[in-house]
């Protein structure tokens, strides 16, 4: 429901700057009511269809597709013998690479034949959860391990452009953020760190300081991992956190072509050789430019310990999986919603 408002808003507001650019005479009156009646229609539509009319699957207990009716947001049912059920269904879903027997299989065969969709399990699963497992590397939409290289190339350039479109008008914001770190606690108002970043290849990521600068030690694993209500974050520091402001700086890693608007976020150097020995296939989530925001901040927030950090590589493989315009500007909407409420931080 967060996304209908946010899109119609975006759609009307390019035709309003259209009409200004070609000074087209329109109703103000009808415009601005097309626009809060098309985002009251959707809004019905969607509460008829999703809450009054939950989707329907059956499935066919057998592989994969054990354990899913666990999942919400779904009603189910778990078909006991291949026979057609009485009520209606949205669709059938089945682990299509599992052993069927012929019964099982002339039972799917009418149901495709009947019109019903059948979904394959493992898809239905990280449609639900967002989320793709990493017990083996898993192909995108297009059969290859590599997401679409025309779409990143093109992304590459729509994230430059865009970062020197908006760094005019925040360098204000970010001179005055720099007062303030300076006024609150003696030190450098940049904080450098060495990440790992796209393809394997370190680089020196920048945010603003949001902690008590401390005497240069040592880098460990344990000293580059920010813990909930860490005591070296400043008073400043932490409102820079939970608005995300402190990632400000990184416009500049963009302009590079170090780091992405939208992407899996860049772990400290240290940390990143860490979670490759003990998380497989860790490494495959650096085939993509890390990003300010990404799939696994919208949906987890921030994480260190080895257990959260698999769960946020399944986030990641999803993301990387279905890398796409489309998820990009999802992500976008949502990430202005975790930077509005302060959600996720530490």
């Amino acid at each position: 429901m967060f996304y209908i408002a946010p899109i119609f808003v975006s759609c009307f507001a390019l035709f309003a700057f259209l009409f200004l650019l070609f000074r087209i005479d329109y109703s103000r009156y009808l415009f601005f009511s097309s626009l809060a009646l098309s985002i009251v229609w959707f809004y019905a539509i969607h509460i008829s269809t999703r809450r009054l009319r939950p989707l329907k699957l059956s499935v066919v207990p057998r592989g994969s597709a054990l354990g899913l009716e666990a999942l919400k947001s779904v009603n189910w049912s778990v078909l006991k013998q291949p026979i057609f059920p009485a009520e209606r269904i949205d669709g059938v879903v089945v682990d299509l690479r599992s052993d069927l027997d012929e019964d099982w299989g002339r039972f799917i065969t009418d149901v495709v034949l009947a019109g019903v969709p059948v979904f394959h399990a493992k898809h239905v699963k990280e449609s639900l959860t967002g989320r793709v497992e990493i017990d083996h590397l898993s192909e995108n939409v297009f059969g290859s391990l590599v997401p679409g290289l025309l779409y990143l190339k093109l992304k590459l350039m729509i994230d430059r452009c865009a970062a020197a479109v908006v760094l005019v008008p925040l360098v204000p914001i970010m001179i005055v953020i720099a007062f303030l770190i300076k006024l609150e606690s003696p030190g450098r108002v940049i904080f450098t760190q060495r990440r790992m970043g796209f393809r394997g290849k370190p680089f020196t990521m920048y945010k603003f300081r949001t902690m008590i600068e401390a005497p240069e030690k040592p880098s460990t694993v344990e000293s580059e991992k920010t813990r909930e209500d860490d005591p070296r974050i400043t008073k400043i520091g932490k409102w820079l956190r939970k608005h995300r402001m402190d990632e400000l700086p990184q416009i500049i890693n963009i302009m590079k072509g170090e780091m992405s608007w939208i992407g899996p976020r860049p772990e400290a150097y240290n940390l990143s050789k860490a979670y490759e020995a003990d998380l497989p296939y860790y490494r495959y989530r650096h085939i993509v430019r890390p990003g300010i925001s990404g799939w696994a901040q919208v949906n987890q927030g921030h994480v260190a310990e080895v257990n959260d950090v698999h769960e946020k590589l399944y986030y990641d493989f999803y993301y990387i999986k279905h890398c796409s315009l489309w998820l990009d500007i999802l992500i976008s909407l949502r990430t202005i919603r975790t930077v509005a409420l302060g959600l996720g931080a530490k």
